[in-house]
């Protein structure tokens, strides 16, 4: 009886097993095919984020981006589903299976019930778009190709007064003189600057110059802007350069491109003219309209005003074309413009004093851009003079950008920009909100988290950083990112960050997009719609409002204490995590259940007090980045060598005691296996002196490897170095305290490498570098190592070497490389930049270069000191 149960159960359990089975092969078919869907969804959805849709259009295309993301969101689940129960060939796992049989079947069910729903809201999207018309964006559109170009929110800046002439009267006057001056051969000037610095202004003031206006034959203004037509702006050329008094030859409007051309070039080969091209967005504009403009020795000139330093650059031609980049106004102008504007009718154009600090403040945060100066201080001067009303301004101007009608334009021209920008770049630029407003954020942290949102698109030939640093740079040629560069703990890092009132505008397009939600002290609501959760200045109310949701980032800046309750939702309740960045957050720990974030592709813990990584870590099978800088963390788990696809990891220990974290850094230990990390790019700061030659043939397999630090080798160690710098794409590598040796010796290879750092070595008394070894290197740093008496033999064969910076270097090894007889000078004397620092205080440093007065005086002083102290 009891054998004829058991077989019972057994047949029940292999059928219930089989229908599991069937129902798994059910959903993958189903995920294979809203997969496709998805693709073709995301091809659609990357051309339909512009400005001229109409708003039924707009809301058509939002929920067509929320399938989107419900599509995304299921695939994710159905992956760690799948990843979270894989069959395991043993009798043990049979039973654990049967165990776990109902568990599964109800997430397999939900999974294959939301998939039903994605096809029905596909079907409707589909019927929609018919019913409507919407087969394409450009019937959806508020505006067509062929329609006349529209000056839009640009035409105030034809308009502005001299009262509002501020802060370019030099500039102004000076390329008058260009005009009207200078060489005979026909030149152009380029004026670039961001959106709303006021270049328009700039250009028609040159133009309505009573010298200019007098000087030359013949004056054209065109208004080009981003969405040209080249034969209308030919034409409006054509009728414009022809005087009242004169006939325009046949009928203009019938007349192709190259009879335009022809026309123009006819009539302006025996006249001095300038002509303004004024919001040119495109190289490819100049290129066919110069055609028109003959270079015929009258003095002619041409002013092109752009957004785009590239646009710039590509229309100098010759010696005698310039480029002028126009800068914001300085503090004091800017105060001088806001008050005319804010007081124009009152108070003899000054700012009462209750109302100083705000003022000051609404200045600041326009950092210099006229159009919003303009913009603001002449809706303040609609105002109530009382500090409340401009309160309310101050506060709420995010809001006032988006919505009141005085400064509606002052958005529109800021976001011209951005939807100029490839579909790529625009997801790269939203990031910029995520970050609290006037945030400065590392180059290697938006390579890092770029990469982990999917967002650079490869290039053959070339490793994902490279492709990282051209976006940057377009980004910065646009003038919509601005470099910063400062001293960050034991090295200068380059920055970069957006304007503020940039910021403001992509605040109010990720939220239009459900790119990202901003949560900040005060607010109550938490959308769960976004992909990203931003949690700013946040009290313990705010995290209360965060339930589970399908965000994919989480960020946390300025937040004071990270409530528990917290710590637990957010591993049980963010399954689908791709990006969680604690850095700077108050947390001491790192809960083992992080190893359940199975699509965790970023994790950064940068300058947290967590101690010990989890052995979960282990699990995290997709991640590329593990950032534990400034960290206390002294030993990486054995476990890390599970994750195949890590990028980059970065870790040091830090010893919080001690004041100066630049004494307190040091390497972490690593157990032996990383020569399995085949993906590994950067690898930094790794303890040498707990390991033979076998790290070093170790690190010999990781032929991807970018960027390496050691710390703690012993000399025993240098000559495996042979083996590292065969390493084909190593760019950067750094050696660090307390190498027990007296001599390092470069005796070929690195051939790649770029920047090598020597850091407080303090018995290191001699580095030889031999002829055709380091052929690359273009930066080397060398930090205090008190034993070096003479400059590194050898340095004068490395010809791409630009910079040098020595740290805190004592005074005969300073001394032996001056100018004035120096003994070393000759070794040093053909690269472009040396420079010796000495710290301040804290991580400042007083920068001097050789030869400096002031460098000598303190090195005749701490001679002095020296001898007092004998």
């Amino acid at each position: 009886m009891t054998e004829t149960v058991v077989t019972l159960v057994i047949n029940e359990l292999v059928q219930l097993i089989a229908h599991e089975s069937k129902l798994l092969r059910g959903v993958h078919r189903d995920v294979v095919h809203i997969r496709d869907e998805l693709e073709s969804i995301q091809c659609f959805l990357k051309h339909a984020d512009r400005e001229d849709l109409q708003d039924g259009v707009k809301t058509w295309v939002k929920q067509v981006r929320e399938v989107a993301y419900h599509i995304e969101d299921v695939i994710d689940e159905y992956v760690l589903h799948v990843a979270q129960h894989r069959h395991q060939q043993s009798f043990i796992a049979f039973l654990h299976k049967i165990g776990h049989l109902f568990k599964k079947l109800k997430p397999r069910h939900d999974i294959a019930t939301k998939i039903q729903d994605i096809k029905i809201s596909i079907r409707e999207i589909k019927e929609k778009s018919e019913r409507y018309g919407f087969s394409s964006l450009e019937q959806g559109s508020s505006s067509s190709e062929s329609s006349v170009t529209c000056h839009g929110p640009r035409v105030g800046a034809l308009f502005i007064g001299e009262d509002e002439v501020v802060g370019i009267e030099s500039t102004r006057d000076e390329l008058v003189s260009w005009l009207v001056g200078g060489v005979s051969k026909r030149s152009v000037i380029s004026v670039v600057g961001m959106g709303g610095i006021g270049k328009t202004t700039l250009a028609k003031k040159v133009y309505e110059n009573e010298l200019v206006k007098g000087h030359f034959d013949c004056r054209v203004w065109i208004t080009v802007s981003q969405s040209y037509n080249v034969q209308k702006i030919l034409m409006s050329m054509t009728k414009k350069v022809y005087c009242e008094n004169e006939t325009a030859p046949g009928q203009i409007d019938m007349m192709d491109e190259i009879t335009l051309i022809s026309q123009l070039r006819k009539y302006l080969q025996q006249k001095s003219y300038v002509v303004v091209f004024d919001d040119v967005w495109k190289s490819e504009f100049w290129e066919i309209v110069k055609r028109a403009l003959p270079c015929n020795d009258k003095g002619s000139r041409i002013i092109i005003t752009t957004c785009s330093d590239l646009v710039g650059v590509s229309c100098k031609e010759s010696l005698f074309d310039q480029v002028h980049k126009l800068q914001p106004l300085s503090q004091d102008k800017a105060w001088e413009l806001f008050c005319r504007k804010a007081f124009q009718s009152e108070f003899q154009r000054c700012c009462p004093k209750e109302l100083v600090k705000l003022s000051m403040d609404i200045v600041k945060k326009c950092e210099g851009l006229t159009l919003a100066i303009v913009a603001i201080g002449g809706l303040l001067s609609t105002k109530e003079n009382v500090p409340l009303e401009w309160k309310k301004l101050h506060d709420s101007l995010s809001f006032e950008l988006e919505c009141n009608p005085h400064l509606t334009s002052v958005t529109k021209i800021l976001s011209l920009s951005y939807h100029d920008l490839s579909c790529y770049l625009k997801s790269c630029y939203l990031y910029f909100g995520i970050f609290p407003e006037d945030y400065s954020i590392t180059s290697t942290r938006l390579v890092w988290l770029w990469e982990a949102g999917g967002f650079i698109k490869g290039k053959k030939g070339k490793a994902l950083v490279d492709v990282v640093e051209e976006y940057l740079m377009e980004l910065i040629h646009r003038n919509l990112v601005q470099v910063s560069f400062g001293e960050l703990d034991y090295e200068i890092m380059r920055k970069y960050r957006i304007h503020d009132l940039l910021h403001e505008t992509i605040l109010s397009k990720v939220g239009e997009l459900d790119f990202s939600q901003v949560l900040k002290a005060g607010d109550t609501t938490f959308l769960g719609k976004s992909r990203s959760l931003s949690i700013h200045d946040a009290r313990e109310n705010v995290f209360e409002t965060i339930e589970y949701s399908r965000v994919h980032s989480i960020f946390f800046f300025n937040i004071n204490e990270m409530p528990r309750s917290f710590m637990v939702k957010l591993f049980k309740k963010f399954k689908l995590l791709k990006v969680l960045d604690f850095e700077d957050a108050p947390i001491d720990y790192l809960a083992q259940e992080v190893g359940t974030l199975f699509h965790m592709k970023y994790l950064n813990l940068r300058r947290t007090k967590v101690k010990i990584l989890p052995n979960s870590v282990g699990m995290l099978q997709n991640l590329q980045t593990l950032n534990l800088m400034e960290t206390p963390v002294r030993e990486l788990p054995i476990e890390i060598f599970r994750l195949y696809k890590l990028r980059h990891i970065i870790a040091h220990s830090h010893d919080f005691e001690i004041k100066s974290s630049l004494y307190s850094i040091r390497g972490v230990k690593v157990h032996e296996g990383v020569g399995c990390l085949n993906e590994l790019q950067d690898l930094s700061m790794i303890e040498a002196n707990h390991h033979g030659v076998g790290l070093f043939e170790e690190l010999v397999k990781l032929s991807q490897l970018r960027m390496l630090g050691i710390s703690n080798m012993t000399a025993e160690q240098e000559y495996p170095l042979s083996c590292v710098q065969a390493l084909p794409n190593l760019i950067t590598i750094s050696f660090n305290h307390e190498y027990d040796g007296e001599q390092l010796h470069f005796e070929g290879g690195f051939r790649k490498l770029k920047k090598l750092t020597l850091r407080e070595m303090e018995k290191l008394k001699i580095v030889e570098i031999d002829k055709g070894s380091l052929s690359s290197l273009e930066q080397l740093e060398i930090w205090p190592c008190p034993q070096m008496k003479e400059v590194p033999s050898g340095i004068q064969y490395l010809e791409s070497l630009k910079l040098i910076d020595f740290y805190e270097m004592q005074r005969e090894f300073v001394l032996r490389m001056q100018p004035d007889g120096g003994e070393d000078y000759w070794k040093v004397k053909k690269v472009t930049t040396i420079r010796l620092r000495y710290r301040i205080k804290g991580e400042q440093y007083q920068i001097y270069k050789l030869g400096d007065s002031d460098l000598l005086e303190r090195l005749q002083g701490s001679i002095l000191g020296d001898q007092t102290t004998m």
